[in-house]
């Protein structure tokens, strides 16, 4: 194997033989930075061979032969051979670490140990024994052993044997401890912030700690800028005090969002969206917030309040209040064309829907997520050329995890999971008694740095009465169709439907939705560089009655910008399937937002 390199200014040429690629790359790197005059090339040429053979010893050869030529030219660079003969290596015989003070009873030392890849019977390697100090040495900091250091650190080489012995002995001292938090800029109560410390006072020193403490501060919302400091030069009889450094949010906070879908669906061929959404991240010191989101597409204008008050914990104890008015699209309708005997689309089942809930979350030791609501809904549609307006008083129980691999805005590997239940009865003053259930997975994952899959699936169910079907509003009836659904069909037009005889005394159809819902879909993702990625998928699925069901499948693909406010999707769907609704159609998916 040969390496071959050329200075800027052409003074000196290298050409090396005889040893691996890894070595080669080694020796080039003791050799420094190649000459550009002729004082620096003579320089260079007198310490090539104790700089080679530096090279060699530091990955284990202390018996190499190395054969030097210089060709000295009268014009263009000089060239120089290094022709390695590199002999046996020495191999490590025995690898010796110990520990003494306070380290000895953390059990992370023991993990670290476990996780090292030295061994007897390895080529002795010095980057790998400068490695394994370092890491140790950082570790210790790491876990609050300030005073740590090595008492011994020696590598003994017998050259005649080939034989290595590594010996390490560290002493970590005492384990230091967190003392007082400091806040300065917080217009928060003291109790609010404080709540969102991870560790008791006193508690064993950690670095890992400090970073769910940042994290917390950070996921609240309240703070533009966070700084949590270890006061090291203030560290007393074995205390580390934290200052905290914040700075707040504006007091409000302004978001757009655009989506479109594009295709040749039940819908118009263009069906953009736009997405405005206030935020107030902190309305006085008792840390209220909130969020209010108004959402045009064309017949589908929405506006959504939610006021959030911190309970007990200001991440894991919320009381929300919502307020909403939204009017949204399902389906279609259709009158029958009896000369051309084909059915023609008409609209699409309408409602306005108007909200009133109240929902407490609580996250969990395990980080699962549970909430409890009343909600009340009046929705207002017409089905059938027949208006309807019921009401209902929904008690709910949700309950989610979400697990990021990491957490960035587009996370390399994780899952979510999802069930939901929702109770309306008589007696409480709903129209209908109904059961609603819902079931949504999600997973992600990336291999080899480029392959990411992610998988979803969606179930649901309404329990309910037969012949109260219909006084079910269509917001809490189950379509399929969209972005988050089964791309390639337009958002929600997709489900059972019911022919009729209309007000005129002719034939209609309606796509009513269904009682149940199955949808799956499995999407490969290759990252062309780490901001690009294309992307191909398959979706199945519909919602469906007990006596009508009739899956559907698109399939497509798509390219994906990972900007840096959030993974930016452009997907094409083609359905594969002609329904009794829906002709064989296409759809463009423009849409922004994280997969978990």
């Amino acid at each position: 194997m040969s390496g071959f390199v050329l200075a800027d200014e052409n003074w000196l040429t290298i050409n090396v033989t005889g040893v691996p690629k890894k070595i080669e790359k080694n020796i080039f790197a003791h050799l420094g930075t190649l000459p550009d005059n002729d004082v620096q090339r003579r320089a260079f040429l007198f310490t090539v061979d104790d700089n080679t053979h530096d090279a060699l010893e530091s990955m284990g050869y202390y018996h190499a032969i190395l054969d030097i030529d210089v060709k000295e030219n009268d014009k263009g660079p000089w060239e120089l051979s290094l022709n390695i003969t590199p002999g046996e290596p020495v191999i490590i015989q025995w690898v010796d670490i110990n520990f003494q003070g306070d380290m000895l009873q953390d059990n992370t030392f023991s993990l670290w140990l476990n996780s090292l890849k030295i061994k007897p019977g390895d080529t002795l390697n010095h980057g790998v024994y400068d490695s394994i100090k370092s890491q140790l040495i950082t570790l210790a900091l790491a876990r609050g052993y300030f005073d740590g250091q090595y008492t011994k650190s020696e590598i003994n080489i017998n050259r005649d044997l080939n034989t290595a012995q590594i010996n390490l002995l560290f002493n970590s001292g005492k384990r230091y401890l967190f003392g007082d938090v400091h806040f300065e800029g917080s217009t928060l109560n003291d109790d609010i912030v404080e709540s969102l410390i991870p560790f008791d006072a006193d508690a064993p020193y950690a670095t890992q700690l400090l970073t769910e403490f940042n994290r917390n501060l950070l996921n609240t919302g309240y703070f533009s800028n966070i700084k949590v400091l270890p006061q090291l030069d203030k560290i007393d009889t074995g205390v580390v005090p934290i200052n905290v450094q914040l700075s707040p949010r504006p007091s409000h906070l302004i978001g757009v969002g655009l989506g479109a879908d594009i295709g040749n669906s039940t819908e118009n061929s263009v069906d953009p969206r736009v997405r405005v959404t206030w935020r107030t991240p902190q309305i006085n010191r008792y840390g209220h917030n909130q969020e209010t989101s108004a959402e045009w597409s064309p017949e589908r204008p929405k506006i959504l309040t939610t006021y959030t008050i911190p309970l007990t914990h200001p991440l894991d104890d919320q009381l929300k209040i919502k307020l909403g008015i939204l009017r949204d699209t399902y389906g279609v309708t259709q009158d029958y064309d009896a000369e051309k005997r084909q059915f023609n689309n008409t609209g699409q089942l309408e409602s306005r829907k108007y909200l009133v809930g109240l929902t407490r979350q609580r996250r969990s030791k395990s980080n699962w997520l549970h909430g409890y609501s009343v909600e009340s809904i009046r929705e207002f549609y017409n089905q059938l050329d027949t208006d309807f307006d019921p009401r209902f008083y929904l008690l709910g129980y949700n309950l989610t995890k979400t697990v990021r691999g990491d957490n960035s805005l587009d996370p390399k590997s994780g899952y979510r999971q999802t069930y939901s239940l929702e109770y309306a009865d008589p007696s409480l003053g709903s129209t209908i008694r109904l059961v609603h259930l819902q079931a949504r997975f999600k997973w992600v994952d990336t291999l080899f740095d480029k392959h990411r899959f992610v998988a979803r699936m969606d179930l649901a169910a309404n329990i309910v009465d037969k012949n109260d079907i219909d006084n079910i509003p269509p917001s809490l009836r189950y379509f399929a169709g969209g972005d988050q659904s089964i791309r390639g069909y337009s958002y929600q037009e997709l489900g059972p439907y019911i022919d009729y005889i209309n007000s005129e005394g002719g034939l209609s159809r309606q796509v009513v939705g269904g009682r149940y819902l199955a949808i799956g879909s499995v999407e490969y993702q290759y990252y062309l560089t780490p901001t690009w990625r294309v992307a191909t998928f398959v979706d199945a699925g519909n919602a469906f009655d007990t006596q009508q069901f009739e899956p559907v499948v698109s399939v497509g693909g798509g390219v994906h910008w990972i900007s840096p406010i959030g993974p930016i999707r452009m997907d094409l769907g083609f359905g594969l399937k002609e329904t009794e609704t829906v002709a064989r159609s296409y759809r463009f998916h423009l849409t922004m937002g994280t997969d978990l």
